[in-house]
Parts: C-alpha cells; structure tokens; sequence
C-alpha cells in the first residue's frame, strides 16, 4: 500500500511518500479502501517533534488521524452482508496517511446518503469534538459563544452548531476573508484578529459581561487575551494549541470569577462515544444543516506540502489528502 511517512521529527519534507505491505483485517476488523484522509494541526506539530509527553511516537512512522472510504474486506467475526462494500468514516491511530487500513468494526461511523466522502472525511475529528465542547460546556439557547480560530475546520463546525443551539455566536478571525466566512457561516458578530485591540471589539461584540462560553481552539497569547472576555461564572475551553501551547489561565483569577476552566484532557472521547457523535454529524450534514469548509486537497504523495499548507495558515477551512 502506499503511505506517507515522517523519516525522522522535522520540517514538512519529512513526510516523504512509502511503500508498506498491505494491511490485512483481525477477526473483528475490516480493511477500508482509503478515499480522503483528515488532517489536524497537531499532527504537524507531532512530526516536528513538539508533544511528546502526550503522544507516544518514533519515527519512521504513518501520522495517524482519520479516513473516509470503502470496507474493502472484512475479517472472520464480521458479517461482510452489513458492512462489505459500505462508505464509511473512522479514526485510525496509527497510520490513517495510506492508500489502505485496518480498523475495527465497532469503530466504523456508515456515511449516509447525500454526504459525500471528501465531506465526510472533513467531519471525523473535528466535528467529534466541536459536539463533545459544546456539550461539556452545556451550550445552552439564548447564551452568548466566543470562538476563537473561527475560520479553522474546527472553529467553522463550532460557530454552525452554537448558532444551531440557539446561542449568540462572536467569532474571532483573521482578515476579511476568513471573517466573511464565518459570519456566512451564521456567526453573529466576527472580530478581526489582525486588529491589536481586537480584544475591545470582541468586549464590545459581546456586551454586558462578556462571553458565557469561550471556545479557545487558537491558543498562546490569543487565547490569554480570550481569557478575560469570559462572563463571571462562564466557561472557558482551552482546547487548541496551533500557536504552539494551550492557553495558560490564572488559577486564581479564574477561581476569584467563578469560571470553569476546561483543557484537551477533558475531551478524550472514547470509541463508542466518538461513533456516537459522529453519526449524530452525520446526520446534520445529510439534513443539509452542517456544512463542511474544505479549503484544499493534497494528494497523498504530497502530504509535506499540505503539511506546510496548515503551518502557513493562510488556507480557509480544512486540509485534505485524497487517495
């Protein structure tokens, strides 16, 4: 099969393309025929050697993520009457950068009609986890929603689904394209990150006490200057570190305002669960209520340069490989 590899931590051109034998399915697993593969920003910063107290990996190695395809065979305990030949979704840790993979049956989400397997691929981790955010902060109708990184795979899946609760949603960008999209997107109010005194116009966006739920996904300085924009007794999600760290909140200051800080610890979703959410994304997305913003597509030999695509920030939305 063929792969792309990180040879050894370092810049994008480490990610060289491979080959490796093909994958066979365990009794419970089933061989998917790769179509898209996503991609995080984490896992740039994974192949450049940062987060090793969180992610156990060696070079050479295949990153590891998320796919969309076709189950292309099926092992002696699954039945391939319900799943051979079916589109569908999963997490793959490791090696989802392939042409093949074996996963496990329990972890496959089916891809409704309607839904595309390029979008799909789109929603495999991000909207898994912008679900799990909103409902561990209990997003509730009539509140008011900060997102930071708006305009980012996540960010975009964030303001969509907080609009869709019910909630007042000021999103934080940077320039005007990317804040033309996220207000497209049903954002109420954007706020332009390029701006020094963006913080200001966010306070003003939000009125009164500020945010009731910050949803950092950015991180670093933005994320501090975030921070204080959270209402007394509001929640603030310190789940994103494309700046290189997550957002490092004043204990006390955050006790003194009554704030329930929240960190990437607090979503780890287990298997079943991750299905769970995904298909209820699914879902969204066959309904026509959840759009996926895909903003570019590598093949997979060329993962170094969709790698240096995402560090460049300069694309819209989500970066993919396709098969």
């Amino acid at each position: 099969m063929r792969v792309a590899q990180v040879e050894e931590f370092g810049g994008p051109e480490v990610l060289v393309p491979a080959e490796l034998p093909d994958p066979v399915a365990g009794p419970d697993e089933v061989v998917i025929a790769v179509d898209h593969i996503d991609t995080l920003f984490v896992q740039t910063q994974i192949r450049a050697g940062a987060f090793g107290e969180y992610f156990d990996v060696e070079p050479p190695y295949v990153p590891g993520g998320g796919v969309s395809g076709t189950v292309a065979s099926t092992g002696a305990e699954v039945d391939p009457a319900v799943w051979a030949g079916r589109r569908v979704i999963a997490a793959v840790e490791p090696g989802s950068y392939a042409s093949l993979t074996a996963v496990p049956v329990d972890h496959l989400v089916p891809v409704p009609d309607g839904v595309g397997l390029r979008e799909a691929a789109a929603l495999i981790h991000d909207s898994v986890t912008a679900l799990a955010l909103l409902d561990l902060t209990d997003l509730k109708a009539g509140e008011t929603v900060l997102v930071t990184g708006a305009s980012g795979g996540m960010g975009t899946l964030l303001v969509q689904l907080a609009r869709s609760r019910g909630a007042r949603v000021v999103g934080v960008a940077r320039g005007v394209e990317k804040m033309e999209l996220v207000r497209e997107l049903g954002a109420h109010e954007v706020v332009d990150a390029a701006s020094p005194d963006w913080p200001r116009h966010a306070a003003e966006a939000l009125g009164g006490a500020g945010a009731d739920v910050v949803l950092d996904g950015v991180g670093g300085e933005l994320g501090a200057a975030a921070f204080p924009l959270t209402a007394p007794g509001g929640r603030f999600s310190a789940h994103g570190a494309p700046t290189g760290g997550f957002t490092a909140v004043p204990p006390d200051e955050a006790r003194a305002r009554s704030i329930t800080v929240l960190g990437i610890t607090d979503v780890q979703i287990p298997p079943a669960r991750r299905v769970s959410l995904a298909t209820r994304a699914l879902e969204e997305a066959a309904a026509g209520r959840l759009r996926t913003v895909v903003g570019a597509v590598y093949p997979l030999e060329r993962a170094g340069e969709a790698h240096a695509a995402i560090e460049g920030r300069g694309v819209v939305g989500k970066v993919l490989l396709s098969v």
